[in-house]
């Protein structure tokens, strides 16, 4: 195999060191990016004074604009930088351009790792699958076989990187400009104190279309119906303007109206709601780990995915596996919800 050969021809087993400008890679998607926030939240703690830029696409970029533990975020462009020789070496310049001492990839591919060692940045940790992280010095190998979430890899990478065992939650901290207005909006649409909040959509990014995890409209309704009327709770339905058709065949189940705020709010917006809300429920999303990040009591419903691998990385998140049906569903939310 050619990627075990390279790795024998790339030198590794460098030392972690006090970096002082660090780039942490996760182009694609937001549910990625999410996740991410983990390692960028234990790489701040690890390196208080560095200035630390995060690397991901022009979409997922918006998820995580303003966290307090970055200082800018490098734009890769609509898709994985990657995939087309233009955009793998605007890549490699704007990595040069940047005169990281540290970069910290939580990508598995083979071009990401020869990108970062091209751009000359002396540090290079990331994740090794089946010898594609030939390019890094600091390699974190993954075993296939082991069912470890997404984030724990990546703080694997990150803990390789500052030289110690680390531990962070995934974390968006809410935007109080954002939560002003989705108070204000909250008031003008009469939604009363205790609302719940849907976003039938998902699967759905730039470089990446997996539609398949969306729960079934009618589902989607008969499980909502259960839950607003077991929780007296007004209902608000999210999407992106693409998921007008599809929020439409959810409200079209509903035995009570439901606001529609289809393509209405910012990333942060959402945020902000959903912590404010009795309860977020979606699919197996970024828009969802959004939520789940930042504060919400959060529901992802699953069922291409493993929970194991991807389910939201926070204390405040339930994971629903191929639910037997809506009412088996809503019996186990309403006994996980919190009081």
């Amino acid at each position: 195999m050619m990627y075990p050969l390279l790795q024998r021809l790339f030198p590794s087993g460098a030392s972690p060191a006090q970096a002082q400008r660090i780039v942490i890679l996760r182009p694609c998607c937001i549910g990625d990016v999410v996740m991410a926030t983990a390692a960028l939240t234990a790489l701040r703690e690890g390196f208080p004074s560095a200035h630390i830029s995060f690397a991901a696409g022009a979409w997922s970029a918006r998820a995580i604009a303003g966290h307090p533990a970055l200082d800018d975020v490098l734009d890769t462009g609509a898709d994985m930088p990657t995939r087309r020789p233009g955009s793998f070496w605007r890549l490699v310049g704007r990595l040069r351009a940047g005169r990281f001492d540290l970069a910290v990839s939580l990508v598995r591919s083979p071009m990401m790792s020869l990108a970062i060692w091209m751009a000359g940045i002396p540090l290079r940790a990331g994740l090794d699958s089946g010898g594609r992280g030939f390019g890094y010095n600091l390699r974190v190998a993954v075993d296939a076989s082991m069912p470890a979430h997404e984030a724990e890899w990546y703080l694997r990478v990150a803990g390789t990187a500052i030289g110690r065992r680390v531990h962070a939650l995934a974390n968006l901290p809410l935007d109080e400009t954002a939560l002003a207005a989705v108070r204000a909006r909250l008031r003008a649409s009469g939604v009363g104190n205790s609302f719940i909040v849907a976003h039938p959509g998902g699967g759905s990014n730039p470089g990446a279309q997996l539609t398949t995890k969306q729960y079934p409209p009618a589902q989607m309704a008969e499980l909502l119906n259960m839950l607003v009327n077991e929780a007296a709770a007004d209902l608000i339905l999210l999407g992106s303007p693409d998921d007008t058709p599809l929020t439409a065949a959810v409200a079209a189940h509903l035995q009570a109206p439901a606001r529609q705020w289809t393509g209405a709010l910012s990333f942060a917006e959402i945020g902000a709601l959903a912590a404010a809300a009795r309860l977020y429920i979606g699919n197996d999303s970024g828009i969802t780990h959004l939520a789940a990040a930042s504060g919400a009591n959060t529901i992802m419903l699953m069922s291409v995915t493993d929970p194991r691998r991807y389910a939201p990385w926070t204390a405040n998140s339930l994971a629903l596996h191929k639910p037997e049906s809506p009412a088996s569903a809503a019996r186990e939310i309403l006994a996980w919800l919190p009081s």
